[in-house]
């Protein structure tokens, strides 16, 4: 029997229970199959009034678990070969996300509309995560071998501001606003984030 969560739980328990839904959904969709919102709630072992407040329709769910399965995990990103300079370490992450969000642009600009019509007309359950956070465990990874070249508080600077250098909204940013390509969108990401590292040290 499905087990109803977090209606009154802490912000870690909401968002492991949207990642619980997540990785249900991905392991659903690995055996070849369009699971209905009950189905991965079920999977999930949540309860399907639960689920349908994480995601307001299965195809919703269906796109950003497609994003989870695309996306390498913090262990397969640093497993060979790992650098231990900080800069290489961060645009490894950078160039991970970037493969990921070229691959699926249409599903995340999907995913960014289902966001944003989450956030307005006032009826958003506000304690419930519009979105999972992918790039931030990458970034904190990437950053846990050398955390000791930095001031903690810097630390989490540098963590919060390549957050808004790497992912979708960066691809958004350089491809409708700027209008330039891929391969200059890579160069000023690199020299974002070159330049934010540096800072963070000083």
């Amino acid at each position: 029997m499905p087990k109803i969560l977090d209606n009154a739980g802490r912000p870690n328990q909401r968002r492991r229970t949207r990642k619980d839904l997540l990785m249900a959904a991905a392991r659903l969709m690995k055996q070849g199959r369009k699971p209905s919102l009950e189905e991965i709630a079920e999977e999930a072992l949540i309860s399907r009034a639960t689920a349908y407040r994480y995601f307001p329709n299965v195809e919703a769910l269906h796109v950003e678990a497609s994003l989870d399965v695309a996306l390498p995990s913090a262990e397969d990103l640093f497993r060979n070969g790992s650098p231990e300079d900080a800069i290489a370490r961060v645009e490894r992450v950078e160039s991970a996300m970037d493969e990921m969000v070229l691959a699926n642009e249409v599903p995340l600009r999907m995913m960014l509309v289902h966001s944003l019509q989450r956030s307005m007309g006032g009826k958003t359950d506000s304690d419930v995560p519009a979105r999972q956070n992918r790039r931030t465990p990458l970034i904190e990874a990437a950053l846990e071998p050398v955390k000791k070249q930095f001031k903690p508080a810097e630390l989490k600077l540098l963590s919060q501001a390549l957050a808004l250098v790497i992912g979708t909204e960066a691809m958004v940013v350089f491809k409708d606003v700027l209008q330039i390509d891929a391969a200059e969108a890579r160069k000023v990401k690199r020299w974002a984030i070159r330049a934010l590292v540096e800072a963070a040290k000083k």
